[in-house]
C-alpha cells in the first residue's frame, strides 16, 4: 500500500501550525454532536489534548513534530469517538420530524442521509488521501485555494454555532422545569424564566470556561454527552409503555403546543400515520443532516487510528454510523409513538407537558443539562481560534482579542436563543446551510478537484458530480421552502406565531 508515500506527501504540504490548531478542533461537537468536536488529543496526556486549542506560535512546534505520528487509536475506541461526534442534541428534534412527515417518509429520509453522510466520508477519506491533507480546511485550500478554505471555515463555524445554540436552547427548556421540580411550583418568578437563566448560566459558568486557554476536561465531555443521551434514549422507550394515549394532563399541565399541522384531527389522534405532508416537513431533511454531521472530525479521527488505511477508517464510520442509526430511529419512533400530534420540536420538553414531577426525567434532565453546559465551551474554543487566525494570525496572544470575541460569540448565541422562537428553526437554518455544505457539497467538490487519477467520465466521477448536484438542490430547495415557512408564520396570528408552528 501506498501510505509511506502519502504521509510523505503530507508532510510536504503540511500547514502552518495555526491553520492546524484552529482546524483540527473545528466540527460540529453535534451532540454532544460534543459532537463534533474530533477528539485527537484523547490519546496523550492533558497537556498535549490541551494544546489543540492554543492558538501560541511556540506551541505549535510541537504539534507540528507529531503531526503525522502512526495513531494509537483502536478501532473499538475510534467507533465510540467517531459515535461522540455524530450523537449531538439533534436527537431531540427527530420526533417532531416524525410527526410532520410520519413513520414511513421518515425511515426512507433517514436511510437516505445516512448513506448519503456515509458516501460523503468514502469521499473525503480518498480525498484526504490524494491531496495530502488530514484537515478539513487544508483540502478546501488545496482544491479552490482560500476561497475553499473559507468556505469550509465558515461551514464548520455555523455548524458549531449552530450546535453552540441548540445546546443553550436546551438550557432554556429545560433548567426552568428542574428548578420547578425542586421547588415543588411554579411561581412565574425570574428564576423560572428560561431567558433568564440562559444569561445566568452563560455568566455563571460557560464564559468562565470558556476564558480558559486550554481544556482538560474535554475527553470527559464526549463521553459524558453519549452516555446522556443512550440514557435518554432508554427513558424514551420506557416511558412509551407508561403513557396512554390520549394523553393524560397532570396538575395544572396542558397541551399548548400542539402540532396542528401534523394530522388531520377527523382522524384518530392516537394512530400513528406512515406518510405526512404539511407545512412542518420541510423541517425534516435539515433536522436529519443537523443530526448526521461529523465529517470535520473524521480526518482527524482517521490520523489517530492505529495501522490506519482508508478501507478500516471506512469501517469504523459504517459501524458508528449503523449505531447511531439504530440510536435515532428508535429515539423518534418511540417518542413520536409516545405523544404523536402533541410532539414538540426538543422531545425532552415534551414530557413535562404530562409530568409535573418525575424523578427518572428530573435525572434525565440534570444530567443532560451537566453534559450540554460543560460542552459550549468546548464548542466555541474552535470557532475563536478560528475567528482569531481569521482577523490576526500573525499577532501575539492577547487577553484583551480573547476576551473580547469570547464574549461577542457568547452575546450573540445568547441572543439567537433569547429570540428565535423555537430549536426547529436552528436545526432547520443550519441543517440546510452548515450541515448541507458539510456532507453533500464540499466533500463531493474536494473530491472532483483534487482526485486527478480518475477522469470525469469515469463512475467515481460522475457520482461524485451527481451528489454535488442534490447538495445544491437539498442545500437551496431546503432553505427556500423554510423561509417561506418563516414569511408565513410572520404573517400568522400572533398566537400561531408563538407556538412556532
Amino acid at each position: 500500500m501506498k501510505q509511506p508515500t502519502t504521509r510523505t506527501e503530507m508532510s510536504r504540504f503540511n500547514i502552518s501550525p495555526e491553520e492546524d490548531s484552529s482546524s483540527s478542533n473545528s466540527n460540529e461537537y453535534t451532540y454532544p454532536d460534543p459532537k463534533k468536536v474530533p477528539l485527537s488529543g484523547q490519546y496523550s496526556d492533558n497537556d498535549a489534548e490541551s494544546q489543540n486549542f492554543l492558538p501560541e506560535q511556540n506551541l505549535g512546534k510541537k504539534k507540528y513534530e507529531t503531526e503525522y505520528h502512526q495513531g494509537n487509536a483502536s478501532f473499538g475506541m475510534s467507533v465510540f469517538n467517531l459515535g461522540n461526534a455524530i450523537m449531538g442534541s439533534g436527537i431531540l428534534g427527530l420526533s417532531y420530524a416524525m410527526a410532520n412527515t410520519g413513520i414511513a417518509l421518515f425511515v426512507i429520509l433517514l436511510v437516505a442521509v445516512a448513506i448519503f453522510s456515509l458516501y460523503s466520508v468514502h469521499l473525503l477519506l480518498k480525498t484526504a488521501n490524494e491531496g495530502g491533507a488530514l484537515v478539513y480546511e487544508q483540502l478546501g485550500y488545496k482544491a479552490f485555494g482560500m476561497p475553499g478554505k473559507l468556505a469550509a471555515s465558515c461551514s464548520i463555524t455555523m455548524q458549531n454555532i449552530g450546535a453552540m445554540s441548540s445546546y443553550l436552547y436546551i438550557v432554556k427548556y429545560e433548567l426552568p422545569i428542574v428548578i420547578q421540580s425542586f421547588l415543588g411550583q411554579n411561581n412565574n418568578e425570574w428564576y423560572t424564566n428560561g431567558d433568564y437563566l440562559v444569561l445566568l448560566v452563560t455568566l455563571v459558568i460557560i464564559l468562565p470556561l470558556s476564558l480558559l486557554r486550554n481544556l482538560g476536561y474535554l475527553g470527559y465531555t464526549s463521553g459524558l454527552s453519549l452516555l446522556c443521551m443512550v440514557f435518554f434514549l432508554i427513558v424514551v422507550i420506557i416511558k412509551k409503555f407508561q403513557i396512554a394515549c390520549p394523553l393524560p394532563t397532570d396538575g395544572n399541565t396542558t397541551f399548548a403546543h400542539i402540532n396542528t399541522t401534523a394530522v388531520d384531527y377527523s382522524e384518530d389522534v392516537c394512530t400513528p400515520k406512515y406518510f405526512v405532508f404539511n407545512s412542518q416537513t420541510v423541517y425534516a431533511v435539515p433536522i436529519l443532516t443537523f443530526a448526521f454531521v461529523c465529517h470535520p472530525a473524521i480526518l482527524p479521527m482517521y490520523e489517530e487510528l492505529k495501522d490506519r488505511s482508508r478501507r478500516k477508517m471506512q469501517g469504523v464510520a459504517n459501524v458508528s454510523f449503523l449505531a447511531m442509526f439504530i440510536m435515532y430511529l428508535l429515539a423518534a419512533l418511540f417518542g413520536y409513538l409516545t405523544f404523536n400530534v402533541h410532539v414538540e420540536p426538543e422531545l425532552l420538553h415534551t414530557y413535562s407537558k404530562v409530568y409535573d414531577s418525575d424523578v427518572i426525567l428530573l435525572i434525565v434532565r440534570l444530567a443532560v443539562l451537566t453534559a450540554v453546559t460543560l460542552t459550549v465551551p468546548v464548542v466555541l474554543f474552535p470557532i475563536r481560534t478560528s475567528v482569531n487566525h481569521l482577523l490576526c494570525a500573525s499577532k501575539d496572544f492577547s487577553w484583551i482579542r480573547h476576551t473580547v470575541i469570547t464574549v461577542a460569540l457568547l452575546a450573540g448565541t445568547n441572543a439567537l436563543v433569547i429570540f428565535v422562537p423555537t430549536i426547529r428553526d436552528i436545526f432547520g437554518f443550519i441543517g440546510a446551510s452548515a450541515a448541507a455544505m458539510l456532507i453533500f457539497i464540499l466533500p463531493s467538490a474536494f473530491y472532483i478537484k483534487l482526485v486527478k487519477k480518475e477522469s470525469m467520465k469515469s463512475v467515481q466521477k460522475i457520482g461524485a458530480t451527481a451528489f454535488l448536484l442534490c447538495g445544491f438542490v437539498v442545500m437551496v430547495g431546503s432553505m427556500s421552502l423554510i423561509i417561506l415557512d418563516w414569511i408565513h408564520n410572520a404573517t400568522a396570528s400572533p398566537d400561531a406565531h408563538a407556538d412556532g408552528h
